[in-house]
This record gives C-alpha cells, structure tokens and sequence, in this order.
C-alpha cells in the first residue's frame, strides 16, 4: 500500500478533528490541499450533529482520510485517533474553522526539514502578521496559561495555546495522549518538555472567529488546561 511519506515532497500529514463545522469544512480542506507539502489530511468527525459527515464523505481526493467518532468524545480524542493513522514524516493539527492559514504551516516545516527541531509551535504573539482583534480577556487567558506552563515547564513559549504545532511522526506516535477535550495542549506541551526535546516557535497568523460564528472553547477549558498543566507536571514521565 502507498503511504503519503512515499512522495518527499508531501511530507506532511495533517490531522483535522471536525464536530459541527460544516460551514467551513469543505473550504478548510481546500485550502489545505492547495498546499504542495501537504500529504494527507486525516479528518477525524467527532459524532457531528451537522452535516460534516457528509461533506466529508462527499471528498474524492484520495490524500483525505476520514474517520468517524460514534459518540462525541471531544477534540483530544480526535486528535489521539488521527495521529495513530498519520504516516508522513512530519505530523501536524489543523483546525475545520479557518482560523488559522494552512500556508503558514510551511514555516513550520522548515526547522523540522533543517534537523533543528523535533516539534514546532506556531505562535499568534510572535509575529507581525496579521490577526483580527477580538476578546481582550480570551488573550489574557492565553497569556496567563503559557506563562504557567513557563513556569512549570521551564521553556519559553509566547503560545502554549496554538493550534498549529508539528512535529516528527515517531515523537509524537510515541507519546500517549490521554485528555479527550482542549487539555491537549497543555498535556503535549509538559510531556514534550518531560523529554526534553527540541522546540521551536514560528510566528504566524490569525482569523479568530467569535462565539457567533462558532468558536466553541470557553472559560471552563482555561481551568481545565490549568488542572492538565499541574497534573501532567507530576504524572508525565520524562523519556
């Protein structure tokens, strides 16, 4: 069977967790696929009410694997399930609301390609692209989680955050992933530092979008990452 990391110059597999994003899926999938380095995306539909099964099953492009959640178990569950189907070289998270730009992603790549890093943050503090300006207390909130993350870990990160993070496939297939919600972030971040692995961080841009039009993270997950970040500084082993 062809694996996408048969073409080297599609060395990436994305993974796209997707519940009730119908309203831009089938556009985010375009946009990721324009991108020449992209070699599969792994779209995992996390039991959506919508119709985002069957946008998803409409998709004839043949570097698009979907998968399907029975019940909803959250967006670390559909992260968990697609990274074990990845098999690029380079693995990387990519959101179903058009909130970040798949084109950026290739600044990402570059220090993984130079043999610099073994994963790459994409921070929406560290650049002077463009964003749109929306919740003052949402990015204080950010703000406050990296720096306790900071803290804990001992890294410098401006974005623990940020959805956009890539990394060598047999890294990030080897760490276990046990938050099924939003506690992905902190929980990858503190048992990458566990490791001590290379990172590295790229700026990039932003389109946030508001509660309105979808976003769905709330205050409740920033207490929830908190508790994720203090867990996993105890329990995460270091190798």
């Amino acid at each position: 069977m062809t694996q996408a990391g048969d073409n080297p110059d599609r060395c990436l597999s994305l993974v796209m967790p997707v519940f009730n994003e119908a309203a831009t899926l089938r556009e985010s999938l375009d946009r990721v696929l324009a991108q020449p380095f992209v070699a599969e995306v792994i779209a995992v539909n996390d039991a959506s009410t919508d119709n985002s099964q069957e946008i998803l099953d409409s998709i004839t492009d043949p570097r698009v694997k979907v998968m399907h959640h029975e019940i909803n178990q959250g967006k670390g569950a559909a992260i968990r399930t697609g990274i074990q189907e990845a098999t690029a070289p380079y693995v990387g998270i990519q959101d179903a609301d058009l909130e970040y730009d798949p084109a950026d992603l290739q600044r990402l790549l570059t220090p993984l390609q130079a043999g610099l890093a073994d994963a790459v943050y994409g921070s929406r503090f560290l650049t002077t692209d463009y964003h749109r300006v929306l919740y003052y207390w949402h990015s204080v909130g950010n703000r406050a989680l990296t720096l306790a993350s900071n803290m804990l870990t001992n890294i410098n990160l401006t974005d623990m955050e940020t959805c956009y993070k890539v990394f060598r496939r047999e890294l990030i297939q080897s760490i276990p992933i046990e938050e099924n919600r939003f506690g992905f972030e902190p929980e990858i971040t503190v048992k990458l530092a566990k490791r001590k692995v290379r990172i590295y961080e790229v700026g990039i841009s932003y389109s946030g979008r508001t509660y309105e039009e979808g976003k769905k993270i709330n205050w409740k997950d920033g207490v929830s990452a908190m508790r994720c970040l203090i867990k996993y500084s105890v329990t995460a082993r270091k190798s």
